[in-house]
């Protein structure tokens, strides 16, 4: 027999509008996560990329530790 034990995530996704997708901090507001794009990449690439992030179909997700955001709140 064997036995299985369901094991509860302590990892939460987060994405942009997400009350938790962004870090306030004094007078800035930063996104948790995002793309970066190198310099080496073809401008053609970039532009696809782009259009593809403003038209939703690439989005960043964050993914945080659920400890994190309690002591963020607790900070507050």
């Amino acid at each position: 027999m064997i036995n299985i034990t369901a094991h509860q995530s302590n990892v939460r996704q987060i994405r942009p509008g997400d009350s938790k997708f962004n870090i306030i901090d004094g007078m800035m507001l930063v996104p948790r996560a995002g793309i970066e794009i190198s310099k080496g990449c073809p401008e053609n690439y970039k532009h696809i990329i782009e259009q593809c992030v403003n038209y939703g179909w690439i989005k960043p997700i964050a993914h945080v530790k659920d400890n994190e955001l309690f002591w963020e709140e607790l900070g507050k």
